[in-house]
Parts: structure tokens; C-alpha cells; sequence
């Protein structure tokens, strides 16, 4: 079982390099959409117009970096979004959001005036 409470850099590098791919960002975006129940193999490669094979290799690379899971239901294998891993990374990449300057992280951005 995964630690999902503290992620380390090297755990972050990971996952973003996998999103940093188009067809593993397309699923993990596709399956941002449907949520928990997730969406067989065959359903993502129908939806993202891509092979079987390729697909797999790109599902179990975000798998590894804790960003979908899977489980099987009889012959086919079903992937979702791992809300803890995701929540994981986003923490890291934002727990020290406004520490320098003490805004409220919550509070709207100031206005940009135009300049010209």
C-alpha cells in the first residue's frame, strides 16, 4: 500500500512526466471525467482513437506514478482517477502558495491595469 500523505520530489517528477505525454494526459483527463466508476481499456482507446497496446503501456505508466488504479472485472481491466495520489501531488505543488508575500491563497488576484 501506498503512503499518500507525503509525497516526496522524486514521486512529483514522476507524475508529472507522466502527464507530460498528449495521449497520458488525454486519459487521465478522460477519466477525470468519469470519475470513480472509471472506464474500461477498450472504452479509453475507443474514446482517444489509440491502440490497445499503446494505450496499456500509457495507463500503467500513470498507474506507477499514482495517478489512476486499476482493477479487473471479469476479462476486462478498468482504470479511474487515484483521487489520493492526485490530491497528494497537488498538495505538494501547493503547500507553500503565498508563504512569501502572506496573501490570502483564497482571495481573488489584484487586477492587471493595461497598460497603453
Amino acid at each position: 500500500m501506498c503512503d499518500y500523505t507525503n509525497m516526496e520530489q522524486d514521486d512529483v517528477i514522476d507524475a508529472l512526466l507522466a502527464l507530460g505525454q498528449g495521449t497520458r494526459l488525454s486519459a487521465y483527463r478522460l477519466l477525470v471525467e468519469y470519475g470513480p466508476q472509471g472506464l474500461s481499456v477498450s472504452d479509453i482507446a475507443a474514446h482517444l482513437g489509440v491502440n490497445l497496446s499503446t494505450l496499456s503501456r500509457h495507463l500503467a505508466q500513470l498507474e506507477r506514478a499514482r495517478l489512476l488504479r486499476s482493477w479487473r472485472r471479469e476479462r476486462q481491466v478498468f482504470y479511474a482517477v487515484d483521487d489520493d495520489g492526485t490530491d497528494a501531488l497537488l498538495r505538494f505543488l501547493t503547500e507553500d502558495c503565498c508563504k512569501a508575500t502572506m496573501v490570502d491563497c483564497d482571495a481573488p488576484p489584484p487586477r492587471r491595469r493595461r497598460s497603453g
